[in-house]
């Protein structure tokens, strides 16, 4: 009853058209009233216990270093030496946009900021040069969702607080699945395009790709940074939030002087409303899990599970199942505020690493923000791209495919991303 109670108020306010953020607040409101303990005042505590966090301070320093990332050239100069590198070849601008992403992904930690500048950058070039333009925002849209994965991850972030798990360990752990993705979108790329005749570039001169790649440097310096701080415990992942932010600000201003001090009030207003929206979720989905905890669901759901807490891998395979139904009807942040304090205790109970569990969560995540019909990168690339919302979703099925198959290879050969993560953070 308390189940069918907490799903049939959130699913109905959000059917309402109600605001997840609130919709969260009503489930967790109508739960307190179902148990007789409705108090106001516990209700705003927890709301503001929720946003209370220092780790989450890193959230807005991401979103910001991701603004100031597109909009003081970083982003453009990674897709420049991208291009020369590959660029040549058929089918190039496509290895361009799955480097460039992937690089970029370590710059902002956000698959919408990614989503954006690649779809600005690269789109109307595939269309000029004869690209299909559906496959290849499919294409872009399923490469800028690496960003949640590759460190630093605002979705790893607030799944780190939710599940109070080692962020810095999550970031570490994210790196190898990361290139795997990326990896995966390589090989269906190439499988698409081979036999297409398609428009390519000259290849560039040694002397073009070492430009390129000087040009570059300060930009790929950043994840560089974060990297290596995090792995020797130079900084914490907050810390490595306001660097990123820092040193995306002062290449921007300094070096490739691209941003202006008129440009500055633009950027920080963005980030902070969309820092606003996720805090808001963050804050609101904390009523609803602390209520979760006090009616007993998770004892009851490991009740339900029992058998399949012996076979680890079997309930992998039904959480992320799960999740991916999930994640067709709510955006990521949501999804992993609802879901995460209902799995934690099985995922305990099983033995399982939480650390793995957390990366394999945050790929079904990040592939749910290219599932339709939320799909929020979807209508991120339709709208830059100026493409229609249908032919992005027809894109974007193979390489979703492949995304999902990179992530059941992980479920059945765990090592694939604990024995990388033992070295990084070990």
């Amino acid at each position: 009853m308390t189940i069918t109670i907490f799903l049939l108020t959130l699913l109905g306010a959000m059917a309402l058209g109600v605001p997840i953020g609130f919709s969260l607040l009503i489930s967790g409101a109508a739960l307190m009233w179902h148990l007789n303990m409705f108090d106001p005042q516990i209700l705003a505590q927890n709301v503001i216990e929720g946003a209370n966090s220092f780790p989450l301070l890193a959230v807005p320093f991401f979103m910001l270093a991701g603004e100031i990332m597109n909009a003081g050239g970083l982003s453009r100069r990674i897709v420049n030496f991208a291009m020369t590198l590959v660029g040549h070849v058929r089918g190039g601008l496509g290895y361009v946009g799955i480097m460039a992403a992937v690089l970029m992904a370590a710059l902002s930690g956000s698959a919408v900021a990614d989503a954006a500048a690649l779809s600005a950058l690269l789109l109307p070039m595939m269309k000029r040069a004869g690209y299909d333009p559906a496959r290849s925002a499919g294409l872009l849209s399923s490469a800028a969702i690496i960003a949640p994965v590759i460190p630093p991850s605002i979705g790893f972030v607030i799944f780190g607080v939710a599940a109070n798990v080692s962020i810095s360990r999550l970031f570490m752990a994210g790196i190898v699945p990361g290139l795997m993705l990326g990896a995966a979108l390589w090989i269906t790329w190439w499988i698409l395009v081979r036999n297409d005749k398609l428009e390519a570039r000259p290849r560039a001169s040694l002397a073009e790709v070492l430009r390129a790649a000087k040009d570059a440097t300060f930009a790929m310096g950043l994840p560089v940074i974060v990297v290596v701080g995090l792995k020797f415990g130079v900084f914490t992942p907050t810390e490595a939030a306001v660097v990123a932010a820092v040193y995306a600000l002062l290449v921007s201003m300094l070096v490739y002087r691209e941003l202006q001090w008129s440009q500055l009030y633009g950027l920080f207003l963005s980030a902070a409303q969309t820092t606003a929206v996720v805090m808001f979720l963050v804050a609101a989905a904390m009523v609803s899990a602390w209520m979760i905890t006090v009616a007993n669901l998770p004892s009851e759901l490991i009740s339900l599970l029992q058998p399949l807490l012996d076979r680890p891998m079997l309930l992998i395979v039904v959480m992320m199942v799960i999740t991916m139904l999930v994640g067709t009807a709510m955006d990521m942040t949501p999804t992993i505020l609802i879901l995460t304090p209902v799995f934690m205790p099985l995922v305990k109970a099983a033995g399982i690493d939480p650390v793995y569990f957390g990366v394999l969560f945050m790929i079904n995540n990040a592939i749910g923000l290219v599932t339709p019909p939320v799909g929020t990168v979807l209508s991120t690339v339709a709208g830059v791209g100026k493409v229609s919302m249908d032919a992005v979703t027809r894109g974007v099925w193979p390489f979703m495919l492949a995304q999902f198959g990179v992530m059941f290879l992980l479920i059945a050969f765990p090592s694939l991303v604990l024995v990388p993560a033992r070295w990084f953070y070990g």
